[in-house]
Order: structure tokens, then sequence, then C-alpha cells
């Protein structure tokens, strides 16, 4: 049986509040305390590391996801690939703040899978990392993941109308830059 998991106490909620992340911002400290509260449903016998994650949409809805881990390491899930999955299965696609709560002594970043998910629908988003001690910690997704491989690193194909294509009509048919320009002939 899975110990319980303890929610981060009144002392950790006030050091969030007075942190410079969250002071006078009641919608991101709104998506701290989501997170930590959905923390509490983590499935994570193994490891004993417990993560909440709530995802706010553009359209301002919160979406929740636990990490949630198997016998076989390889197919858990994190807890951020849970939210993002949530919303997507809710027609959600733009997004605009995420926020990751542990029980790590510092904010705990996410692993590169998650990046990489997150990174699908924007590096723009902004990331808000809490402890259950109560420290916080913020940036875009961006800095998290440099250099990253987005969908506009693709050429565009016939056939293919994902985010970044010809389709798309962000490319108007021209191909990915890159991240120097290349050396000419």
């Amino acid at each position: 049986m899975t110990p319980a998991i303890a929610r981060p106490d009144a002392v950790a909620r006030a050091r969030w509040a007075e942190s410079a992340v969250l002071r006078d911002r009641p919608a991101l400290a709104e998506l701290v305390h989501a997170a930590a509260d959905v923390r509490t449903r983590a499935y994570a016998p193994y490891s004993g590391f417990a993560v909440g994650a709530a995802l706010r949409t553009i359209s301002g809805r919160v979406y929740c996801g636990v990490n949630v881990e198997n016998a076989s390491y390889p197919v858990s899930c994190c807890a951020e690939r849970s939210a993002v999955c949530a919303a997507i299965s809710a027609g959600e696609r733009q997004f605009e703040a995420i926020a990751i709560v542990t029980d790590a002594a510092t904010p705990a970043a996410p692993c590169g899978l998650c990046r990489q998910t997150l990174c699908e629908f924007g590096l723009d988003l902004h990331v808000i990392l809490a402890s259950a001690a109560g420290a916080v910690w913020s940036a875009p997704l961006r800095d998290l993941l440099p250099a990253a491989f987005t969908p506009d690193s693709f050429e565009p194909r016939p056939g293919r109308t994902g985010p970044g294509s010809a389709a798309d009509g962000d490319r108007e048919g021209q191909p990915a830059s890159v991240l120097t320009e290349q050396p000419r002939s």
C-alpha cells in the first residue's frame, strides 16, 4: 500500500504567497495550489516522489495531472504529461502556464520528455516550480529547453497539416529556420 502523501503545510503555503513569483499574482498562486492539492493523488509506490501539475489553458481552464509509476519504470507517466493529456482530451491546444509541485527541498524541473511534450504547444509557456517546503521558481519553457526541437523544425512536406506546416499558414511553405546561418559556398 502506498503511504499517504501530505499536502504542503501552512508555512509552505505562506512562503509561496510571499514569493516574488506569486505575490500579487492570484492566478499563478491558484495554479500552484491546484498542483499541490492534486499531488496527494499521485501513485508513486517505487520512488516515493509524488508530483502534481496544474496546466492553465488560454481559455482559463485548469487541467491537473499526477505522476503514475509502474513496476516497469519506462511506462510510468509524469504529472506534466498527465496534465497535457487531460487538456488535449478535452479539446484544448493552447496553454499559458503550468505549475509543478514536488516534495523536494528545492523546486524540481520537468524531465526532458516532459519538456519536449510541453514545447510541442509553445515555448512561451510560463513554468512555475514549487516545493512542498515553500520554495518557488519560474521561467518560460524556452529557458528550460534551449535549442528546442519544435514543430517548426520540420521541413514542409506534402500532406503534413500539423502546427508549423505550410498548411498551417505560419510558414508559407518556407523551410525551417536553423540556429545559425549556414556558410554559403
